[in-house]
């Protein structure tokens, strides 16, 4: 039970039309999703499988994408190592990580049996969804996750050395079993989210990081897909040998060098999230101006059509509409 466009793009098989999907399909900008906000809490949605699935296969019902996404978010995974967690309506930690308590979040074990709820989750929506339509999961970014965690999303804070320690031994092998959890319930591919990524400095990403990010993506070779907000061209260029399922990019990079040099799996991008916030007429001038250039990169074997970031909040779904059946009425 697979899409054959997101298979091909997985393999980088020719083909005419890319599968899309976009990260944050499945959220506030959907009506779909707004009426079960109007029963249920956020962790009511993530934590209950049927409701997980529910919400997960709305968009894919509602506007055709290739490509279903597990509902959830990258932060249970620290409420699962102890790190007390509410939504109002974003995330608030009770105890914010920092030096002297950082070694008592450490039960992987504990953590990983906390986050069985994905697995239910993947199971019911593998379950609702087409036959052909294909299921990915996801995680956030070693780093992303770090910042959330001491506090570093709310405020700029001077880099510790303890954060080498955490992400070296913590972070990384609960993220690992999580993308393990997450595989084994039956998700084709797990997507890494790093969208806090370009706050950190880049000998640190060039060097250490990018070893973080080799462990992973030899763990699972052609099963994580990473995405790396925020980050130009050169600094991607330092993981296109990494056998990661494939690169997501922002709005910010042109994707021509990508594809010449890109030797595994897909690449996904990279459409500005704020044009779908045009009136229809400036969203087809943006959309042709984009498809224009994407045509004109002599190979696109493996590209996902997609967006440069999650999906803004306020975008018209018919928006969304035009977007996907202006791609597949280009590329046919």
């Amino acid at each position: 039970m697979t899409n054959n466009k997101f298979y091909n793009a997985l393999n980088k098989i020719p083909q005419s039309t890319p599968p899309i999907w976009f990260m944050r399909q499945a959220g506030r900008y959907h009506s779909h999703y707004q009426q079960l906000k109007l029963k249920y809490t956020f962790e009511e949605l993530c934590k209950n499988a049927e409701l997980a699935a529910e919400v997960a296969c709305g968009p894919v019902e509602e506007f055709d994408f290739d490509v279903a996404i597990l509902f959830s978010d990258i932060l249970f995974v620290l409420e699962g190592l102890g790190l007390e967690l509410e939504f109002n309506p974003g995330p608030i930690f009770k105890e914010e990580l920092n030096s002297n308590n950082y070694k008592k979040f450490n039960d992987i074990d504990r953590a990983i049996e906390h986050m069985t709820f994905q697995s239910d989750a993947i199971k019911f929506t593998r379950q609702k969804l087409a036959k052909d339509k294909s299921l990915i999961g996801f995680v956030g970014g070693l780093w992303t996750i770090l910042r959330f965690a001491t506090g570093q999303n709310k405020e700029k804070k001077n880099f510790q050395n303890f954060y080498i320690d955490f992400m070296e031994t913590t972070l990384l092998e609960v993220i690992k079993k999580n993308i393990r959890l997450q595989l084994d319930a039956g998700a084709e591919v797990v997507m890494m989210f790093d969208s806090g990524i370009s706050s950190l400095e880049n000998d640190f990403y060039r060097g250490k990081y990018r070893l973080l990010l080799k462990n992973i993506s030899n763990s699972f070779p052609n099963k994580v897909g990473y995405y790396a907000r925020g980050k130009n061209y050169n600094e991607i260029s330092y993981l296109l040998d990494l056998p990661f399922a494939g690169l997501g990019v922002d709005s910010n990079v042109g994707l021509q060098h990508i594809f010449l040099n890109s030797k595994f799996g897909f690449i996904q991008g990279n459409f500005n999230e704020n044009h779908l916030l045009l009136d229809s007429k400036e969203l087809e001038n943006e959309l042709n101006t984009y498809l224009d250039t994407m045509k004109n990169i002599d190979n696109l074997n493996g590209w996902v059509c997609g967006l440069g970031h999650g999906i803004n909040k306020a975008t018209p779904e018919k928006n969304v509409h035009l977007f996907i059946e202006t791609i597949r009425k280009k590329f046919n």
